[in-house]
């Protein structure tokens, strides 16, 4: 289970809108002089996110919580989101490819390029469907954990 501390903005039903700040480990790595993500990582700051989350324990708003994420899910959707674009691309341009070769085109790059961007369109599309269809399936949900306590913990010592 992946674990992050947030803080209730607000409650509606069984979900909970919660709010994060990004945290990278760059700032104790040795090698952050040299690491470019390190230099990313300057510029972008610690960003802050709202995230709808199920909240089982009736956390209220202004209560420190842990939130929880199974690693299996986030490799899933993870996976999802990268892939099923590029393979959408691909095919698109390998249609594009095939129709012009049938069609008899002298060229067959920009069909398959306009044909590849449709695909993406399109496997961007579907992703976005799916998002919609399990915005609020439980088993694809971030859940509040518990309410985080007021003793913070660093490498095993408070």
């Amino acid at each position: 289970m992946i674990e992050e501390s947030a803080i209730v903005k607000a409650t509606h039903g069984k979900f909970a809108q919660v709010e994060t700040q990004r945290q990278t480990s760059c700032g104790s790595c040795e090698a952050k002089s040299s690491c470019g993500t390190s230099a990313l990582a300057k510029v972008f700051g610690n960003r802050r996110n709202i995230v709808e989350v199920l909240n089982p324990i009736g956390a209220v708003p202004g209560d420190r919580v842990v939130v929880g994420l199974d690693e299996s899910v986030l490799t899933r959707v993870s996976f999802l989101f990268y892939i099923f674009p590029l393979v959408a691309l691909f095919m698109g341009a390998l249609f594009g490819q095939w129709l012009a070769e049938l069609l008899k085109y002298q060229s067959t790059e920009p069909l398959s390029i306009i044909c590849g961007l449709l695909g993406l369109a399109s496997g961007l599309y579907g992703l976005k469907r799916f998002v919609g269809r399990n915005q609020h399936n439980s088993s694809f949900q971030a859940v509040i954990l518990r309410r985080a306590s007021s003793i913070q913990f660093v490498d095993g010592i408070h």
